[in-house]
């Protein structure tokens, strides 16, 4: 073998042990990840189908299970008389809610898009939600109190009162509005601070999105004379509009997920009663329906997403 043989097969072992080098490198950076996703995803998610087919009972310091097969299933659908109606009242609430987190969130976006003195501190204020949102902070702003163990929940303030718009009304003599319009609108408004504070990251989202359209789409539009209007409908529509399904789905995820709404109370209450069986049948039922919602939003919205084709 001559001497440029060798110094070329030193090269390519050196390349190889180069590639390998970046390939653990990769393999390191996603190692802790991996481990925490097997440790607190995997396990837990097997853990829990298996409990929601066992009747799991408290003994000796350990859980002991007894195959039930899918009696836990049938507890929960047909004899469990607040399961159903907590179902039905958080499918309801995220379909009325949903649309309404959109459609601020993108609102929201596009003004904080603008050139304005204080747009930096504006928008932190519509991410601050997304820093500091824990259960006992969104509790007290929005005046549920007493479970905070603060007996002064009277004295902390009006701003927040979730029943101003029915007071309003009444003040003003509105009367002549059906009890379900007056609903309606006493609901949307009281729970605009939940809106609100649920929209952080959809805003986000919507801002990256507004910040991808070119300058030459908007110069081009004010060449042909397009109004706002238009450009928003022409120009800012499709460009936003994947992220108008991937925020669809983050909405209702989140929504489904809150550990406000009246399912995952329900699933919580049974766990911390030491129900693990019917706990887990609620929560596998409950992730069951998620996924088929999910899968129908997407099948329908994906018909209007405008996807830009090289």
């Amino acid at each position: 073998m001559s001497k440029a043989d060798a110094k070329s097969g030193k090269r390519a072992r050196k390349k190889l042990s180069y590639e390998r080098r970046k390939g653990l490198y990769g393999y390191g950076f996603i190692a802790l990840w991996l481990i925490g996703t097997i440790i607190f995803f995997l396990i837990p998610l097997v853990k829990s189908f298996w409990y929601s087919l066992n009747d799991v009972t408290i003994g000796d310091g350990e859980m002991i299970t007894k195959w039930a097969g899918l009696s836990n299933y049938d507890y929960v659908l047909t004899v469990d008389e607040n399961y159903a109606d907590y179902l039905k009242s958080t499918l309801l609430e995220t379909l009325w809610k949903t649309p309404l987190i959109l459609i601020f969130s993108l609102f929201i976006a596009v003004i904080l898009n603008q050139k304005f003195k204080g747009r930096t501190v504006a928008r932190a204020i519509f991410f601050l939600p997304v820093i500091i949102a824990t259960g006992p902070v969104y509790k007290i702003i929005n005046g549920d109190m007493g479970t905070t163990g603060n007996t002064g929940a009277g004295q902390f303030s009006t701003m927040f009162s979730t029943d101003l718009v029915g007071e309003l009304m009444q003040f003003l003599g509105i009367y002549g509005l059906s009890d379900n319009m007056s609903t309606l609108i006493e609901t949307v408004a009281d729970n605009i601070f939940g809106i609100v504070w649920s929209a952080g990251i959809q805003i986000l989202l919507f801002l990256a999105a507004l910040q991808n359209i070119p300058p030459s789409a908007k110069e081009a539009a004010q060449m042909e004379g397009a109004t706002a209007w238009e450009y928003f409908w022409k120009i800012t529509f499709p460009y936003v509009s994947p992220f108008i399904l991937a925020n669809l789905i983050f909405t209702v995820i989140d929504s489904f997920t809150s550990p406000t709404n009246l399912v995952m109370t329900r699933i919580l209450k049974m766990k911390e009663g030491w129900f693990f069986g019917y706990a887990s049948a609620m929560a596998w039922i409950y992730f069951g329906i998620v996924l088929v919602a999910i899968g129908i939003i997407t099948a329908i919205v994906n018909k209007f997403i405008y996807y830009e084709v090289d």
